[in-house]
């Protein structure tokens, strides 16, 4: 596998409670699918598992190099867990567009938290044998 990107980001856990509870700015209808708030449950955690699935599809973008906006919303990265699995990575809309542009065939992604901070590292991966190695781009 070829690396194409890398993103990382940080997320401090008490800014996002915040930005969670504020009624002016509806963020988790607008940021996560019905099936990542499902995933990610209740309980005392729960804010810790928001930060850090938000701080995933922050580094996800990253690694794409597009950033949110310019066709490209919240939900078309979709981060999810299988119990006992790592996180993964489902992407759609313009996300999903920009993969295919760049030659994503994969990601590796790593959320932690701990200290009152989120973080995620997201690296975008090419197949080799669907990749031009003598340019900076895909076939």
């Amino acid at each position: 596998m070829i690396i194409l990107g890398h993103g990382i980001d940080l997320v401090e856990v008490s800014a996002l409670r915040r930005w969670i509870e504020d009624p002016r700015d509806p963020l988790l209808p607008r940021c996560f699918t019905a099936e990542e708030l499902a995933e990610i449950g209740g309980g005392p955690n729960r804010i810790e598992r928001l930060a850090g699935r938000f701080a995933a599809k922050e580094a996800v973008l990253k690694a794409l190099g597009t950033g949110f906006g310019a066709g490209v919303a919240f939900k078309d990265v979709v981060v999810r867990r299988k119990p006992g699995g790592p996180p993964d990575v489902v992407l759609s809309g313009g996300a999903a567009l920009a993969a295919k542009g760049l030659g994503i065939t994969c990601w590796r992604l790593s959320i932690s938290h701990a200290g009152g901070m989120a973080i995620a590292s997201a690296i975008a991966l090419a197949d080799p044998a669907q990749t031009d190695l003598s340019s900076t781009g895909p076939k």
